[in-house]
């Protein structure tokens, strides 16, 4: 597909730079072997989309060993493929290093699995044929722009607009695309949406001295907007990848699951 046809939302994003999902991005030796599994766990993840048909599709990966709050995925992206016998395309949030601010991206599967891989697996939900279309028509407009916010929070409050998390993004442009066009254009309609369709983000048990020693020395993370008591209580109610999948999976009966995996 030539430039001239991309998605409007492709044309705007950047290209690959320093960035990652809610990490310091602190410097990493390279290590051949890692980067030949998470190249094999991206060319298994293309054929597992190549035969599902699909033209677009949400897809997660495990970057972090989250296992203390019973979680599996750290970060969820959008997969489009760019004509139907094309490559697939990952657009998605990334928090840029070191900083309180995020950027949308644009970059192959291989560079999705190369940067900061846990655990060799991923899971790809396909959902309906009517919502794959919706998504589909909203990467050719500037809503996913304009439901894109700067300011990076990785433990954002999951129904307020100051900050944004990496999967918060996706979960807020999925919400556009559940609804007629133009009906969502704003931060603010998507977070009405998901709180009528009964989104329940997931809960972290945050205690004061760990949420103290985060805001002082990560500049990713935040807990101002939270409620006050939630927040005092050491409840911390953000969008996480688990807690997306089982709402899709709930509000879209279709939808269907395929998990990839290295031996």
């Amino acid at each position: 597909m030539n430039k001239a046809t991309l998605p409007a939302l492709l044309l705007c994003l950047s290209v690959v730079a320093p960035a990652h999902a809610g990490r310091s991005c602190e410097p990493k030796k390279a290590d051949p072997a890692n980067a030949v599994k998470a190249l094999d766990l991206a060319l298994k993840a293309r054929g597992a989309l190549d035969a599902s048909g699909a033209q677009v599709a949400l897809i997660a990966r495990a970057g972090q060993d989250l296992s203390k709050y019973h979680l599996t995925y750290s970060h969820v992206a959008l997969v489009w493929r760019d004509h139907p016998a094309g490559r697939w395309l990952v657009v998605h949030e990334l928090n840029k290093c070191g900083s309180a601010l995020s950027s949308l991206y644009n970059e192959g599967l291989g560079n999705f699995f190369l940067d900061d891989v846990f655990e060799y697996k991923t899971e790809i939900l396909l959902p309906s044929a009517d919502v794959q279309a919706s998504l589909v028509r909203l990467l050719a407009s500037n809503t996913p722009l304009r439901l894109h916010a700067p300011q990076y929070n990785m433990l954002s409050y999951a129904y307020s607009t100051k900050y944004q998390n990496s999967n918060q993004w996706v979960l807020e442009t999925y919400a556009a695309a559940k609804v007629a066009p133009g009906k969502i254009e704003t931060r603010s309609e998507a977070q009405a949406w998901l709180k009528a369709a009964d989104y329940r983000p997931i809960t972290l048990e945050i205690p004061a001295a760990t949420r103290l020693g985060a805001r002082m020395f990560r500049a990713n993370v935040a807990f101002d907007d939270h409620p006050f008591e939630r927040r005092m209580a050491g409840h911390i109610d953000t969008v996480t990848v688990d807690s997306m999948m089982r709402f899709i999976k709930r509000h879209d009966p279709q939808a269907r699951d395929i998990e990839v995996s290295l031996p």
